[in-house]
C-alpha cells in the first residue's frame, strides 16, 4: 500500500478537524460530568463503518497504538503527580494494583464462567481486561469532585500502578503462556516483569534528573522534549529485556516529575497536551475498531450482566480485602469503590487476545466496549452526588500554587515564577509577610498585565505572577515556604511546626 502526498493532504485534513472538534468537545463534557473518552468513542463510530465508512480493522495496528498511547498517559501521570501528596497513599494503591486486580479478576471469572455461561479462557480474560481503573477517566470526572488528597491520592496511584500486572496477565493468558506455566509460574512472570520495570524506571529517573540538572540547553522547549523521550527511554529499557514498560515509564515520569529540574511547569503542560492528544487518538480509534453490526442483545446483556458483578460485588470486594494495609473509614471506601471507573485501558487490552487470534475475541471485544459505555454514563456523572451522600466531597480544597523554575547559572540562583491561584490564601497577604528564607526576594508582580515592582506592604491578590529570585541552595525551601502560604495565609508560620501542622489529608 503507497502513501502519497494528496493521502497526506486529505489525512491531516480529517485529523485536524477530527481534533479539534474532540478539543472542543472537552468543555461540553466537563459541565455534564461525563467523561470525554465517550464523546472521542462516538466519534470513531461515526467516523466508522457504520457512519462516514472508513475502514479499520488491523488488530495489531490498534494494539500497537493503543500501548503506545497508554505509554503516553502513563508518562504525563507520573511527571504531573505530587509526590508528597500520593506518598501516603502508596500502600493502598499498590495492594489495590495488586491484590484487589487479583480479587476483581476471581470475582469476574467465576462469575463470567458460571454465571454468564462463557469459556474459562474467555471468562479469565473478561476478568483480567475489566479490573484495571483508566486514570484518563477516574481524573476527567474527579476534577469537578473536591475530594480529601488522602481520597484522591488512592486513586492516582491506583489509575497509575494497575496498568502494568493487568497487561502481563492478559498477555500470558493470550499467548497460551498460563495454561503451561501454572499459576505459580504466571505470578513469577508478573513479580519479575514489575520488579525489573521499577528498577529500570528508577535507574532512568535518577540518572535522567541529575544530567537534566546540568545541561543547559539553548532552547527552554527543548527541556519537556528532553524529558519525555527519558521516560520512553525507560519503557524501551525494559520491554528490551522483557520487563514491563509501563511500570518503568510511570516510575521514571514519577521521579523526573518532582525533581529539581529547569522549566518544570512547562514539562507538565507539555506533557498534558500530549497526553490530551493521545487519549483523543485512542478513543476515536477504538470507536473506528468496533463494528456496531456485531452488538446484538445477547452482547448488550452480557456486558450489563459483566458491569454489575464488576461494581457492585468484584471491585467492592478487591477494595474492603486491598484496606487491610491502610484500613480506612467505610463511606471513604464506598466512594473509592463507586470511583474505580473503566476507560481506554480495558478496551486496549481486548486488542491483545485479539491480535494473538483468541477464539471469541471479537465478542470479548464488543462486551467490554459496551460495558465502559454504558458503566461510565452511570458511575461518571454520579461521583459528585454519591461524594457528597458519603460525606467525603470538600467545599475547597487548596490547591499548590503553579511554580515555574528557570535556572541563573552566572549567580548560583533559581528564578521562580508562582501563579497565585483563585482558591489560594496567599491573597491578602502583603509581600513582607511571606517571609522567605534569607536571600529569597520577590523582584516583579504581574497583575492584569501591569508590572509592579512590590515593597514590602505590596498586598498579593488572587491572578497575580511573581517572580521570585532565590539562591539555589534555598530553592526547596523558599518553594515550601509559598505553599505553606498559599494554604495557611499570614498564620502560615504555624506549619513550620509540625506539632501544630494541621492535617492536609
Amino acid at each position: 500500500m503507497t502513501f502519497d502526498v494528496h493521502q497526506l493532504d486529505s489525512f491531516l485534513l480529517v485529523g485536524s478537524l477530527v481534533t479539534l472538534a474532540a478539543i472542543l468537545a472537552v468543555r461540553v463534557s466537563a459541565r455534564a460530568g461525563l467523561p470525554s473518552l465517550l464523546i472521542y468513542l462516538l466519534m470513531g463510530v461515526v467516523l466508522g463503518e457504520a457512519g462516514l465508512g472508513i475502514q479499520f480493522e488491523d488488530a495489531q495496528l490498534a494494539h500497537a497504538l493503543g500501548f503506545g498511547a497508554l505509554a503516553l498517559i502513563l508518562a504525563e501521570g507520573g511527571l504531573t503527580t505530587d509526590w508528597t501528596e500520593v506518598r501516603p497513599s502508596i500502600p493502598l494503591g499498590v495492594s489495590l494494583a495488586t491484590v484487589g486486580v487479583a480479587v476483581s479478576v476471581a470475582v469476574v471469572a467465576v462469575g463470567g464462567h458460571y454465571l454468564l455461561g462463557l469459556p474459562w479462557e474467555l471468562a479469565i480474560l473478561l476478568g483480567a481486561v475489566c479490573s484495571p481503573t483508566d486514570a484518563a477517566a477516574v481524573f476527567s470526572v474527579l476534577r469537578v469532585v473536591p475530594l480529601p488528597k488522602r481520597l484522591t491520592g488512592v486513586l492516582e496511584a491506583e489509575s497509575g500502578l494497575n496498568d502494568a500486572p493487568t497487561v502481563v496477565l492478559v498477555g500470558v493468558i493470550s499467548t497460551g503462556a498460563a495454561a503451561s506455566s501454572g499459576i505459580l509460574g504466571v505470578a513469577g512472570v508478573i513479580v519479575f516483569e514489575l520488579a525489573v520495570g521499577v528498577v529500570i524506571g528508577i535507574a532512568v529517573g535518577v540518572a535522567g534528573a541529575w544530567v537534566m540538572r546540568r545541561a543547559a540547553l539553548p532552547s527552554s522547549g527543548l527541556y519537556p522534549l528532553a524529558i519525555l523521550c527519558l521516560t520512553f527511554a525507560a519503557y524501551g529499557g525494559a520491554a528490551a529485556v522483557h520487563a514491563s514498560g509501563f511500570a518503568a515509564i510511570y516510575v521514571a515520569a514519577l521521579i523526573l516529575g518532582n525533581s529539581e529540574l529547569p522549566h518544570r511547569t512547562a514539562t507538565k503542560s507539555f506533557a498534558e497536551g500530549v497526553a490530551w492528544l493521545a487519549q483523543i487518538g485512542l478513543f476515536v480509534m477504538l470507536g473506528l475498531l468496533l463494528s456496531p453490526a456485531r452488538i446484538s442483545l445477547e452482547v448488550v446483556g452480557l456486558a450489563l450482566a459483566t458491569g454489575l458483578i464488576l461494581t457492585f460485588v468484584a471491585r467492592p470486594l478487591s477494595v474492603l480485602i486491598s484496606s487491610v494495609v491502610r484500613p480506612m473509614p467505610l463511606r471513604e471506601l464506598g466512594f473509592i469503590s463507586w470511583a474505580g471507573l473503566r476507560g481506554a485501558v480495558p478496551v486496549v487490552l481486548t486488542t491483545i487476545p485479539l491480535s494473538e487470534g483468541v477464539d471469541d475475541a471479537d465478542l470479548l471485544f464488543d462486551i467490554v466496549f459496551v460495558m465502559v459505555v454504558v458503566y461510565t454514563l452511570v458511575t461518571g456523572p454520579t461521583l459528585p452526588y454519591v461524594a457528597r451522600f458519603l460525606r467525603v466531597a470538600r467545599r475547597s480544597e487548596p490547591r499548590g500554587l503553579d511554580v515555574e523554575a528557570a535556572p541563573l547559572e552566572r549567580v548560583a540562583a533559581d528564578l521562580l515564577q508562582v501563579s497565585i491561584s483563585p482558591v489560594s490564601r496567599m491573597h491578602g497577604v502583603e509581600v513582607g509577610e511571606l517571609r522567605l528564607p534569607a536571600g529569597a526576594s520577590v523582584s516583579l508582580v504581574i497583575r492584569q498585565g501591569e508590572v509592579l515592582v512590590p515593597e514590602r506592604r505590596t498586598v498579593l491578590r488572587h491572578g497575580d505572577d511573581l517572580l521570585v529570585v532565590t539562591p539555589r541552595r534555598a530553592r526547596v525551601a523558599t518553594e515550601e515556604r509559598l505553599r505553606q502560604v498559599s494554604e495557611g495565609g499570614r498564620l502560615a508560620q504555624w506549619n513550620t511546626d509540625p506539632r501544630r501542622r494541621p492535617d492536609k489529608s
